[in-house]
């Protein structure tokens, strides 16, 4: 999440990222406070429960998840400590798509969690450059 944020910041702003919060003008504080996930959307295709058998069930497998992401989120000027953004309750939500394939449901892990942080970087950074 926060290279997302960084990154996101460099491509959208004119703030430059420094390293230490002592050569910054401002520092950005955030904190995942939790992270839940629900299924919205489930494959209801028919399968045969086994070759000889003629009666067919619904797999039930989810196919849409709903990511739920809340936070603690303060950018405060770091000399007089004046805060420019405060949230303390920052809800992050999307809907993502899923694979009812077993075979590359695990290899989309890592990419579906790059793509929710580059989703929240971009709102968190609109909402914060939105506040000025």
């Amino acid at each position: 999440m926060t290279q997302a944020v960084v990154r996101e910041f460099l491509e959208r702003t004119k703030y430059r990222i420094v390293s230490t919060q002592e050569a910054a003008d401002a520092v950005l504080h955030g904190e995942i406070t939790s992270v839940e996930s629900s299924p919205v959307v489930f494959d209801t295709t028919p399968t045969q429960n086994s070759p000889t058998s003629p009666t067919a069930t619904t797999t039930a497998r989810a196919t849409t998840m709903l990511v739920s992401v809340r936070l603690k989120v303060l950018l405060e000027e770091r000399e007089t400590k004046k805060i420019l953004y405060k949230n303390d309750n920052y809800l992050f939500r999307e809907v993502y798509e899923i694979s009812t394939n077993p075979s590359t449901f695990f290899d989309e892990q890592g990419p579906a969690l790059d793509r929710m942080a580059k989703d929240f970087a971009s709102r968190l950074v609109a909402d914060v450059v939105e506040n000025f």
